[in-house]
């Protein structure tokens, strides 16, 4: 996992396909904040993004997942969520793939915790499990932009 804000991309030590995104005229946070919700894919890349709003609830209720086709970039567009993550792999076979590559793990030992304000983000691997959308304080709706990197672009 790696941690950051679009506002210092330098000292986030991205790998080069993830900065290359990030550092895009329209994948700022303000050129982010203003798009419409949506999917958002410009034309010949092989990523895309969600934006949109989301309910922040307790650690107790949010599910642990991981991903092993795509990495995430979650971004905070407005209001604040902490983000659960562990640096090592809850897999299990039994594992449930609620839908295309999106896996809910059955273990929540998540011993990283991140407050997110507007403009953080935190890049998950594949494998790398997190419980996004947990309350700061009490739940609230956040605004979010989340997105989906193939595998294979972080190989070039």
């Amino acid at each position: 996992m790696i941690i950051g804000n679009l506002q210092t991309l330098a000292m986030a030590g991205l790998p080069a396909a993830l900065r290359a995104i990030l550092e895009r005229d329209d994948c700022t946070l303000e050129a982010l904040q203003q798009r419409e919700d949506g999917r958002f894919q410009p034309d010949g890349t092989a990523w895309f993004c969600h934006i949109g709003p989301a309910q922040t609830q307790p650690a107790t209720q949010r599910h642990t997942e991981y991903h092993r086709q795509y990495a995430d970039i979650q971004v905070v567009l407005n209001g604040n969520e902490v983000i659960n993550a562990s640096q090592q792999s809850l897999a299990q076979p039994a594992d449930e793939e609620r839908k295309a590559d999106l896996f809910i793990a059955a273990v929540r030992a998540l011993p990283v915790s991140m407050c997110l304000t507007a403009g953080d983000f935190v890049v998950f691997l594949p494998g790398e499990p997190h419980q996004a959308l947990c309350a700061v304080q009490q739940p609230e709706t956040v605004r979010k932009a989340v997105f989906k990197i193939r595998c294979s672009l972080l190989e070039a």
